[in-house]
């Protein structure tokens, strides 16, 4: 198993990822783009492209931005209605997972950006059915959110007859270099199907359980290509226009509306993933049971690209929090109604030889992992750290445990007096 010679990330990456011959993975080869990107030419060029959709006449809402209230849509947010000066529409997929503070940032965005809101819940027994299904075809209990948060604003784009969704980041690049920003990639039917979903659409589950109908999928069912070519949609990342530091836009976030942030059990990144109990946490474990990395993996590797960590300081990030067994994984079970065994023997036979493999009592153990690699030698890769920064923790309104029960419909407010957050 080789790993970036700078950022450490493995050659089984699920995105898929190449190195060159000094080493260096793609991820990193197209983060140096950043540093030298002409950007003000290309926010120029963004503000341009949204000025076409501003405005239109017939039509109230400008574009459509997916949101679930984390620290990256209060950014996109922010930027396409104060600074480029859109109306948008406000959509959001429920995961069922929510978390205290996800609803509360959920609600701040709404009420201090003042947008409207659309969001689409699908019936709770639905969902589990369909995580059994993914676990044991795919290896996945996150597929339902991944498909259902990049197909319902498309939906709503399509039935509401308004041609411009923005999305914050393309993932895909940012992560592994899968393109170029000079190639500005839109978010497509394809690209969603390919990556985003790993090739497995909602076609994929129909006569996978008697209790899953084609009806039941619908909230996950991308428009027609016909419905697509009537509405003209196209999908814009912004962070092929803007230099996306999500970490230095997040703190700018807490500083302008008060986003709050929380400690996670499998990563050090208090910004990200916080409105989900279940996306650093049990999801984030079946990926690290699969391929033997996790977030803090992906978080180690961006901050190292942004020189705010040496490979040693992320090398020891990685170790902390890699092999951590979540809390919130019998949260988990308890919801879907199965044990631990049960999990184990649908994930199993998902995760990648090419790096974990069997003892003679069955047992499962890591081989060639990033774990193992120690001392580091100096190298020229190496970026080294100008702008070291830490994650900070906010203060919560309300105390949030990984053991919390899963909130489907929260109550929102915006202080601490608001619908007795607090006695008084």
């Amino acid at each position: 198993m080789k790993y970036c010679e700078r950022c450490l990330y493995p050659e089984n990456h699920a995105l898929n990822i190449i190195f060159d011959k000094s080493g260096v993975c793609s991820g990193c080869r197209v983060h140096e783009e950043k540093y030298t990107s002409n950007w003000e030419k290309k926010e120029s060029e963004l503000g341009d492209l949204l000025s076409q959709y501003k405005g239109r006449p017939g039509s109230h809402y400008d574009c459509v931005i997916p949101v679930s209230g984390t620290g990256d849509d209060f950014f996109v947010v922010d930027l396409v209605k104060n600074k480029f000066g859109l109306n948008p529409l406000l959509a959001t997929y429920n995961t069922h997972f929510n978390t205290k503070v996800g609803i509360r940032n959920l609600a701040r965005l709404i009420s201090k950006l003042d947008c409207d809101h659309l969001n689409s819940t699908v019936g709770p027994e639905t969902i589990k059915e369909i995580t059994k299904i993914t676990l044991r075809k795919f290896g996945d209990m996150y597929w339902h959110v991944l498909a259902g948060s990049q197909t319902f604003p498309v939906q709503v784009a399509t039935k509401l007859d308004i041609p411009l969704i923005v999305w914050g980041v393309n993932g895909w690049l940012d992560q592994v270099g899968m393109f170029s920003h000079h190639d500005r990639v839109e978010m497509t039917k394809k690209v969603r199907k390919e990556h985003a979903m790993r090739g497995f659409d909602a076609e994929a589950l129909i006569g996978e359980s008697e209790k899953v109908t084609k009806k039941d999928l619908q909230a996950f069912t991308y428009p027609s290509d016909a419905q697509l070519e009537t509405s003209r949609v196209r999908g814009l990342y912004v962070g092929n226009y803007i230099f996306w530091d999500s970490q230095k836009q997040i703190e700018n976030m807490i500083e302008k509306f008060g986003y709050e942030t929380n400690a996670q059990e499998r990563t050090y990144n208090s910004y990200e993933s916080i409105h989900c109990f279940n996306n650093a946490s049990v999801h984030d474990y079946v990926k690290y049971l699969k391929f033997g990395y996790g977030k803090v993996c992906d978080h180690v590797a961006r901050d190292i690209r942004l020189k705010r960590r040496t490979k040693e300081q992320g090398h020891a990030l990685i170790k902390k929090y890699l092999t951590v067994k979540p809390k919130a994984l019998a949260t988990f079970l308890d919801w879907l109604g199965i044990s631990e065994t049960e999990f184990f023997a649908l994930v199993n036979p998902h995760r990648d030889q090419a790096v974990w493999g069997q003892d003679d009592q069955g047992n499962w153990y890591l081989k060639n992992s990033i774990l193992d690699i120690q001392p580091f030698s100096e190298s020229e890769n190496d970026l080294g750290v100008t702008d070291p920064r830490e994650y900070k923790i906010t203060p919560l309104l309300e105390i949030e445990r990984p053991t919390d029960e899963y909130i489907l419909m929260g109550r929102t407010y915006m202080d601490e007096r608001n619908f007795k957050a607090v006695e008084g």
